[in-house]
């Protein structure tokens, strides 16, 4: 019942996002899966010029 109590009470407190905040939480995001899309694709590079080990 604790967990219950838990819950209700972040529910309580929690907002919606505005549109600020959004944007910005999508900018980070998609910047985070550029970076690691650049990382792996330098790694696959890497990989084929090495001869595929």
């Amino acid at each position: 019942m604790q967990l219950l109590e838990r819950i209700r009470r972040v529910l309580l407190i929690s907002t919606k996002p505005t549109k600020t905040e959004y944007r910005q939480t999508v900018k980070i995001t998609g910047l985070g899966f550029l970076v690691i899309g650049i990382i792996g694709f330098i790694i696959f590079i890497a990989v084929q010029l090495i001869g595929g080990l």
